[in-house]
């Protein structure tokens, strides 16, 4: 018999090391994103290698294997944010970083420093589209690349779609009821100044943004129900 999913304990694993992150993502697709990865959800190695070729830089292997894996599911990586396709990849105009994720509305962009693409897990950057172009830098978002595809998939799943997902502007009794009837998840810290953390309820994936925000993203539309009934409030798309 198939093992249940557990997303906590997998998580936990899978935040340690890239092996578990690709197990961590294979369970999440399956159990919470509707359909289990198959062989035709990654790009080839045709695909990969002609990256390679254009921009004239080896993919670090935690990349290649993203790509090979689930990269073609938009569904996991690109409901709000883009993860860039392999012909998509560029390398920004200061020649430092490989960017291969945009923010919807261009207000930052995700890469990897090029003095780290021969790791095979390198550290990923980050550099917020500013008004001052002078002032624009890449800062350190986490620490290994295989971590910020278990950062993208679980933050893309909170933008599902209306069914599936809601938000909440929480007052002190909203984060009061989150962290009683809801676990911590084991998620590295985000850089300086990011105060988000991960929750898991019955059958419901919460984010908490520092306060100002609460994302939910329900296993089923009955999950998400029970949780707006537990923490009531002004949420965006309850229609009841």
């Amino acid at each position: 018999m198939t093992r249940e999913f557990d997303l906590a304990e997998s998580l936990a694993r899978g935040v340690e090391g890239r092996n578990g992150a690709w197990t961590f993502i294979e369970g999440f697709a399956a159990d919470w994103a509707g359909a289990a990865l198959g062989r035709d959800d990654g790009w080839t190695e045709a695909d990969i290698e002609a990256a390679e070729r254009r921009l004239g830089l080896r993919l670090p292997a935690a990349l290649r294997e993203a790509y090979a894996l689930f990269g073609l599911r938009r569904d996991l990586t690109s409901n709000h944010d883009v993860l860039l396709g392999p012909a998509e990849l560029y390398v920004d105009d200061a020649k430092q970083a490989m960017v291969f994720r945009h923010e919807n509305q261009g207000a930052a962009s995700w890469g990897v420093l090029l003095d780290s693409l021969p790791d095979d897990d390198p550290a990923v950057a980050i550099r917020l589209d500013l008004a001052d172009k002078g002032a624009e830098r890449w800062e350190c978002w986490l620490e290994r690349l295989s971590l910020c595809f278990v950062e993208i998939i679980l933050s893309e799943s909170l933008q599902a779609g209306e069914e599936l997902c809601d938000y909440l502007e929480p007052d002190d009794d909203t984060l009061e009821l989150l962290e009683a009837n809801c676990i911590r998840l084991p998620f590295p810290a985000y850089p300086v100044g990011e105060q988000t953390r991960w929750f898991l309820g019955q059958g419901v994936l919460l984010r908490d943004d520092d306060g100002a925000a609460v994302l939910a993203r329900g296993r089923t539309a009955e999950d998400l129900d029970r949780l707006r009934d537990l923490m009531p409030g002004d949420w965006l798309n309850d229609c009841r």
